[in-house]
């Protein structure tokens, strides 16, 4: 059984165009002619165009295809072996570069859609992507996540910057609070929890009293949030727990 030129260029996904120039520089020649001399191509020529896309879908160049398909010492099998081996790799790369596409988009959902040099100048080394799976796992079914991610979408790095510059500023003032001998129950602590709280409504979600205080919870259980708290000043953590208690009574009670 024999095909002409158009049923191949159907078959394969390629042109008439294609098929023509594969004759004409030797590497696919049909095996046969019409009477009228038109091309007409078997099994055993289909055969040989499937290694050759094959081999182009790799991204070899025509006259290495053609060195490859006519070795006289080449087994049919090992160019299969091979080809499997070839396409083996660039699954892997495909899947690299997918992982790297994915944690983009992750980036781009978390809204830090920023250079490495301008993450490092926003952020210094604290990475803000470093715990966003974990996050996504701890609150992702939440609506206070899904509004998270709504609003830093639209951030851009001037907005990351003057966010930081707010935390910077509470951070310093925090500290010269506590320098100065104010207990979490005082005015000053507590109000100080409150503008925390709208920090947080401001820029994340709307945070009501009691999400506040199961925050300032695990401000002191979890290890990186008490490091980051207490790098402002040794025991800001513990400090800011009670003074986000004593706001909440003070608004709640």
């Amino acid at each position: 059984m024999s095909y002409s030129v158009g049923q191949v260029a159907g078959f394969a996904g390629v042109t008439v165009r294609t098929l023509h120039h594969y004759d004409d520089i030797g590497l696919l020649v049909p095996s046969e002619r019409s009477h009228a001399g038109h091309r007409r191509y078997s099994d055993a020529d289909l055969d040989r165009l499937q290694q050759i896309l094959f081999y182009r879908e790799l991204g070899f160049p025509l006259d290495e295809v053609a060195a490859l398909l006519d070795d006289p010492a080449a087994d049919p099998r090992a160019h299969l072996r091979r080809q499997h081996e070839l396409l083996t790799a660039r699954i892997e790369k495909l899947q690299k570069m997918a992982t790297a596409v994915e944690h983009a988009m992750e980036a781009r959902t978390m809204g830090i859609d920023l250079t490495p040099e301008e993450k490092f100048e926003v952020f210094g080394d604290k990475d803000p992507e470093r715990y966003a799976e974990e996050a996504e796992q701890r609150w992702g079914g939440t609506q206070a996540y899904a509004e998270s991610q709504r609003r830093t979408a639209r951030y851009t790095k001037d907005d990351w910057q003057r966010m930081q510059a707010e935390v910077a500023d509470w951070g310093e003032r925090y500290d010269a609070l506590m320098a100065a001998g104010e207990a979490p129950t005082s005015p000053t602590a507590m109000d100080m929890a409150e503008e925390h709280r709208q920090h947080i409504c401001g820029w994340f979600y709307d945070c009501p009293y009691e999400m506040h205080q199961g925050l300032a919870e695990m401000y002191v259980s979890d290890e990186r949030f008490k490091a980051f708290y207490d790098s402002m000043r040794p025991g800001l953590a513990e400090h800011l727990r009670d003074a986000i208690r004593a706001n909440a009574a003070r608004h709640t009670g």
